[in-house]
C-alpha cells in the first residue's frame, strides 16, 4: 500500500559499481566552440568513452539523433546564432529523437536565472557549470547511468506502449531501490495519468503531499482535477500552487489550461505571462501566449510574443510557418500593415520551400487586405490559400478555422462549410469543436453550427456501427476495410482512431497474428491516447492490445527491441 512509505531514513543502495565501465557507451557533443568539443572529447575519452561523435551547430544534432540513438548528449547551452541548448533539448524531446534511456546533460556556465529555469523544466538528467574537471563528469555520467539501470525496465515496457506494466514495475521497484522512492512514485502517478486513470495519479500525488509537501506532487493533484474535468478546482489548487512557489512554470501552464477551460483567457494570459517572467526561453511557451493574447483581445502583447517565436524559431529544424501567420494576425489587430506586410515578405521568403509557407502566405495576405477593406484582393488571396492547403499540406485546425472565417466574410460560404466540417470531423476535443461552432456563430449563423455539428456526430456513429456490425457477424476484414477508410478522411478523430484499433484487434484475435495489422492498431491506440487520454476505454483498449501480444508470444510488440 502506498499510504505505508515512509520517506525518512530509507537505506541506499549502492549503485554506482555496475556502471563503473563506460567503454561500451556511446556519446554526441553539441557545441558550437571547436575547442570545447575538442575538450571534452579528451575528457570523454579519459574516463573511457570511445564512441563519440560531436556537431557544431543544433541542426546537425539533430540530423545526428534522427540517424542514431546516444547513450550520452552533451549539449552546451549557448550554441550561437539561432539556438541555444533548451530549444535544442526541447526540438529533441517534441519530435521523439531522444529515448528514454538517453542521458541529456547540459554545459553551460550560464548564471542567468531565466536561463537556468528554463533548463530546469525540461528536467535535463543532469547539468554541469563550467569550468569542471575530469573527475567530476565521471560522477555525474556515473550517477546518471545508476538511475538509468533502475528505471531502464519501465522505460522499456513504456518505449513498447505497454504503460500498465511499467505501472507494475515501479510499484515494487520503489522498494528495491528506495533512493529513487519519489522519483518511482512520480513515474507511477504519472503513467496513470498516460492511461486515462486521474483517480489513480491523484491517489498517489495527495498521499506524497501528506507525507512530504513537494511541489510536483501539488502540480500532479492540480493535473488530475484537470483531467477530471474539475477545473474550478484545478484552477484552485494550481493557483495555490503558483503563490506558494513562483519559480514553478509547470503550474503556471496548467493553471492557464484550467483558466482556458473555464473561459477565462485574460486571466490564462496573466498565467503564462508569469511563467515565461521565469523561463523566457520556451518557445512553445511563447507561442501558447500568442495564441491567448489574441484570444484575449491582446494584440499587442500577442505581437510581443510571437515576433519572439519567429526571431528564434525560424534557426529551429522544425520552424513552423503557422507562426508568422500568427503574428501577422496580432499586427493586424493592432492595424499595423506595414508590420504585417514585412512579415508575410519575411515568411516567403525564410520559409520557402515548406509544405504549409504558399498556403499561409496567401492567407496572412488575405487578412491584411480584408483589414485594409480590399475585399477583391482579400478573396483573390484566399482563393490561393485554399488552392495551397490540400491536406497533405498538414495545416492545423487553428488555420483552418481562421481561413474559415476570412471566408465567411466574404461571402465564400461553401469554402468555409467545407473547412469548418474538416475541422470537425477531425477534432481532437470539445474545445476545437466548440471554437469551429464558434466560428460560425460570430459570423450569425449559430444554428448552421449546432446542424453541423450534428450532422457529423451521426456520421461517425453511423461508421462505428457498420464496423461494429460487420464485425459482429464475422465479416473482420469488412470491419478493418471500412474503419480504415474512415480513419483516413478523419485522421485527427478520436472515436474513429478508438474504432479503428479496436476493428484491427479484434481480427487478430479470430484469424490470428498479423505484425501490419498490430502495428496498425499500435498507431491508432497512440493518436487516441494522446488526442485524449483521460478516456477510461482507451485504458482497457491498451490492456486488450497487450493481451494480443501475449498471446501470440510478441510481448515487446512491433517495433521494439
Amino acid at each position: 500500500m502506498l499510504g505505508s512509505f515512509s520517506l525518512r531514513n530509507r537505506p541506499f543502495l549502492p549503485l554506482y559499481g555496475e556502471v563503473d565501465d563506460f567503454s561500451n557507451l556511446s556519446a554526441l557533443i553539441v557545441d558550437a566552440q571547436a575547442g570545447m568539443r575538442n575538450g571534452l572529447r579528451g575528457m570523454l575519452s579519459q574516463i573511457g568513452l570511445r564512441e563519440i561523435e560531436d556537431a557544431a551547430a543544433a541542426n546537425i544534432g539533430l540530423q545526428k539523433l534522427k540517424q542514431r540513438q546516444y547513450d550520452l548528449v552533451f549539449c552546451e547551452y549557448h550554441l550561437g546564432e539561432g539556438q541555444d541548448g533548451q530549444h535544442f533539448l526541447e526540438d529533441a524531446r517534441h519530435h521523439g529523437l531522444l529515448p528514454l534511456s538517453a542521458i541529456f546533460i547540459l554545459v553551460t556556465g550560464e548564471s542567468d536565472q531565466g536561463c537556468v529555469a528554463g533548463a530546469a523544466e525540461l528536467a535535463p538528467s543532469d547539468y554541469l557549470l563550467k569550468p569542471f574537471a575530469a573527475d567530476l563528469l565521471h560522477e555525474r555520467i556515473e550517477r546518471s547511468l545508476a538511475r538509468r539501470t533502475a528505471f531502464l525496465p519501465a522505460y522499456r515496457a513504456m518505449e513498447a506502449t505497454n504503460l500498465h506494466a511499467a505501472i507494475t514495475y515501479c510499484g515494487g521497484a520503489a522498494e528495491r531501490f528506495p533512493q529513487y522512492l519519489l522519483d518511482f512514485l512520480r513515474l507511477k502517478a504519472e503513467l496513470h495519468l498516460a492511461i486515462g486513470e486521474p483517480d489513480a495519479a491523484q491517489a498517489i500525488y495527495q498521499q506524497v503531499i501528506d507525507a512530504k509537501a513537494v511541489p510536483w506532487a501539488k502540480l500532479g493533484l492540480g493535473k488530475s482535477l484537470f483531467m477530471q474535468k474539475r477545473y474550478a478546482d484545478a484552477e484552485q489548487a494550481l493557483a495555490a500552487l503558483t503563490l506558494e512557489n513562483r519559480q514553478f512554470v509547470d503550474a503556471y501552464d496548467w493553471l492557464a489550461r484550467a483558466r482556458e477551460a473555464l473561459g477565462d483567457f485574460k486571466a490564462a494570459q496573466r498565467a503564462i505571462q508569469d511563467a515565461v517572467a521565469v523561463s523566457p526561453h520556451a518557445l512553445r511557451r511563447l507561442r501558447r501566449l500568442g495564441e491567448v493574447a489574441l484570444e484575449a483581445g491582446d494584440a499587442e502583447a500577442a505581437e510581443r510574443a510571437l515576433a519572439e517565436v519567429v526571431r528564434k524559431g525560424k534557426y529551429s529544424e522544425y520552424r513552423d510557418p503557422e507562426d508568422h501567420m500568427l503574428l501577422v494576425r496580432s499586427q493586424v489587430a493592432r492595424n499595423d500593415r506595414q508590420g504585417a506586410e514585412k512579415t508575410v515578405r519575411d515568411l516567403e521568403k525564410s520559409m520557402h520551400g515548406l509544405k504549409k509557407t504558399e498556403a499561409c502566405a496567401a492567407l496572412s495576405s488575405a487578412l491584411v487586405y480584408e483589414q485594409a477593406g480590399e475585399t477583391d484582393k482579400a478573396k483573390a488571396a484566399l482563393a490561393r490559400a485554399l488552392a495551397a492547403a490540400p491536406p497533405e499540406a498538414g495545416l492545423s485546425a487553428r488555420a483552418k478555422l481562421q481561413m474559415a472565417s476570412s471566408c465567411l466574410a466574404h461571402a465564400m460560404d461553401a469554402e468555409a462549410g467545407e473547412l469548418l466540417q474538416d475541422v470537425m470531423r477531425n477534432a481532437a476535443d470539445g474545445a476545437v469543436m466548440e471554437r469551429a461552432k464558434g466560428v460560425l456563430r460570430n459570423a450569425g449563423k449559430a444554428e448552421l453550427a449546432d446542424q453541423m455539428e450534428t450532422r457529423i456526430s451521426g456520421e461517425v456513429v453511423e461508421l462505428v456501427s457498420q464496423g461494429a456490425s460487420r464485425a459482429h457477424s464475422g465479416d473482420h476484414e469488412g470491419a478493418v476495410a471500412l474503419m480504415l477508410e474512415a480513419a483516413k478522411k478523419m485522421p485527427g478523430n478520436v472515436q474513429v482512431a478508438f474504432n479503428a484499433a479496436l476493428a484491427l484487434l479484434k481480427h487478430i484475435e479470430h484469424r490470428g497474428w498479423d505484425h501490419g495489422m498490430a502495428a496498425c492498431a499500435k498507431e491508432f491506440l497512440d493518436r487516441a491516447r494522446k488526442a485524449d487520454p483521460a478516456a477510461g476505454r482507451i485504458s482497457a483498449l491498451v490492456a486488450y492490445y497487450h493481451g494480443m501480444l501475449g498471446k501470440y508470444g510478441m510481448e515487446k510488440g512491433p517495433g521494439s527491441n
